[in-house]
């Protein structure tokens, strides 16, 4: 064989075999499948994770596609959404919340699941530790049990008169009792009584509100939740109509016109999440990668509804919040 045509047939065996991940078939384009209960498409909260995907190379609809499944804030939705991305087949899951991950674990135990958002994965039996979680699940946590303590204190501090304050939870959500123990102690050091409001679905909600406006709380908080979190309009408006401060975990609510909220930034979550699913394109295995905790915490407040509410935000408080005017 003359020179011209070892460097032809070696040229021409470049360009036939481009370098994939180990697992995918050479020229497939990989399939990342989103499945979540309260985020849709079109938020900020999931631009963070296609920017997130942008960062490692990744473009949507040229080497990448998503498969985005939206419950709508409906949990009985989740179950035959996991099980279509499942039957797809999808390279990766990603997850926003305890409930679809939980789905996508019952749906699958080959396909890797990535935690964008879920609270408690290792309370909530997904994982066999949070540094080797073991199984086909890892991710990112919002597992911080200050956070309970936080909040009431910063309820405390805009409403110094308060002594109840009604805390709405979901007990579909296998990690809310624990956050319902952590806020209910506490309450106690702090003073204050706590009313545990049950929910299970949206068509609750309207029974809690009528729970609430009987009991006559001083004020609400609500726990970290995706149905919650979906139909944060709804108990929002309730809160503002019915004059009462409230502190929410999410800065989705205060940016719906909520008093105030802390907690971990759900964007950067979804940001990170990319990182992960990046990792298992490329070969890792998500049994070895350990679940990462938040270390960040924003505290929002909506001061036009802190007017509404007649309330005055302390200037210590401000100098560390972000505003809503």
């Amino acid at each position: 064989m003359d020179r011209r045509a070892f460097i032809t047939m070696v040229g021409g065996c470049v360009i036939a075999g481009p370098v994939v991940a180990e697992g995918q078939q050479a020229g497939r384009v990989p399939r990342i499948g989103v499945l979540t209960l309260s985020v849709a498409s079109s938020t900020p909260i999931f631009e963070a994770f296609r920017q997130g995907l942008r960062e490692h190379g990744y473009l949507e609809g040229r080497n990448v596609a998503i498969e985005f499944r939206y419950a709508q804030g409906r949990p009985d939705r989740l179950p035959a959404m996991a099980a279509e991305l499942v039957r797809m087949p999808v390279e990766v899951i990603v997850t926003e919340s305890v409930l679809a991950a939980r789905e996508a674990k019952q749906a699958t135990e080959a396909i890797p699941i990535v935690t964008a958002i879920h609270g408690d994965p290792l309370g909530a039996g997904l994982v066999a530790s949070l540094t080797r979680p073991g199984g086909n699940v890892t991710g990112l946590s919002l597992l911080a049990p200050e956070l309970s303590g936080k909040r009431l204190q910063l309820l405390k501090e805009v409403s110094p008169k308060a002594t109840r304050v009604a805390a709405i939870w979901n007990t579909a959500n296998p990690a809310a009792a624990g956050y319902l123990a952590e806020t209910r102690a506490a309450a106690g050091s702090l003073g204050l009584q706590l009313q545990s409001v049950e929910v299970r679905s949206p068509a609750d909600l309207d029974s809690a509100f009528e729970v609430v406006t009987r009991a006559r709380p001083s004020a609400l908080i609500t726990l970290p939740d995706g149905m919650l979190l979906a139909n944060k309009t709804r108990i929002v408006d309730f809160a503002t109509k019915s004059r009462r401060p409230a502190v929410f975990p999410d800065r989705e609510f205060a940016e719906a016109g909520g008093l105030m909220s802390y907690g971990p930034s759900l964007a950067s979550n979804f940001q990170r999440a990319a990182t992960y699913v990046d990792k298992i394109l490329k070969g890792s295995k998500p049994a070895d990668l350990p679940i990462e905790q938040p270390t960040k915490f924003d505290l929002v407040i909506n001061l036009k509804t802190a007017k509404a509410l007649g309330l005055t935000i302390p200037q210590s408080m401000l100098g560390l919040a972000e505003r809503i005017d």
